[in-house]
């Protein structure tokens, strides 16, 4: 829901345990283990891997910006667990910026940073910087784009194996993705560009956080409340009938 760090260590270990058991093993679990300090997200990490989870995604330090440092944060989260590791580069709440040559030595010198996934935009040229200077061609398979879904179409003409992100049309990504895998280009974009307005509304972070994607999940049934914990502006009237509209405008509601 984009609200983990205002978990509670207690909480995060909670909701970890939880989805797991949901899960039983039919897909895979990436856990988030960012933390301010090496050593907590050590701890996140083997706790995670512990009790089952696929991959850790680790975003660098807050105001880190000695990429040294980033760099050793890295290679000792990532030495400290069996894990493949997901590099979450997220500019803008962590306030430290990773370009992409620097991207791809992580991912090509640090062996378990296996994944990467984008959050600073534009993704879309990212991710043809990071395909240009990344070595390992494995590794090359393993970029994954963000933003709430904001350029999916685009991130895959670029490239990008998926997308790692809460939009809460989820079949509304698979679609266009399974489209766009077939080799059915045109209408893997007139599908996702159907829809955009939507992911576009939902991404408004300053009208609630993630105030509006809970709105959604509570409509289509999957959660009974949209509270988002404070500090964070509620919802006006009036934003919410935007997006009954928009709901109602494009089909949507319940699965």
């Amino acid at each position: 829901m984009g609200e983990a760090h205002k978990l509670s260590d207690a909480e995060r270990t909670s909701v970890m345990h939880g989805y797991l058991r949901a899960v039983e093993g039919r897909v895979p679990v990436i856990v988030g283990c960012s933390a301010p300090a090496t050593r907590v997200a050590i701890e996140r990490a083997r706790e995670a891997e512990e009790a089952g989870a696929a991959a850790v995604m680790v975003a660098p330090p807050n105001n880190v910006r000695n990429l040294d440092l980033v760099f050793e944060h890295y290679r000792r989260v990532a030495g400290s667990v069996g894990l493949p590791v997901v590099v979450q580069d997220e500019p803008v709440n962590t306030g430290v910026t990773m370009p992409a040559p620097f991207v791809a030595r992580v991912m090509d010198e640090i062996e378990n940073c296996r994944y990467v996934k984008l959050e600073e935009a534009p993704t879309t040229i990212k991710i043809s910087a990071l395909l240009d200077g990344i070595r390992d061609e494995e590794k090359k398979r393993g970029i994954f784009g963000g933003l709430g879904g904001m350029y999916f179409y685009e991130e895959l003409l670029r490239g990008a194996s998926g997308i790692m992100t809460g939009f809460a049309y989820s079949e509304v990504l698979v679609g266009t993705y399974d489209l766009f895998a077939k080799g059915q280009r045109e209408e893997a974009r007139d599908f996702f560009y159907r829809y955009l307005p939507l992911i576009r509304f939902e991404a408004q972070l300053g009208v609630g956080g993630v105030g509006i994607r809970k709105e959604v999940f509570k409509l289509r049934g999957a959660i009974s409340s949209s509270h988002v914990r404070f500090p964070a502006p509620a919802l006006d009237e009036r934003t919410l009938r935007e997006l009954s509209e928009l709901v109602a405008l494009l089909g949507l509601g319940r699965p």
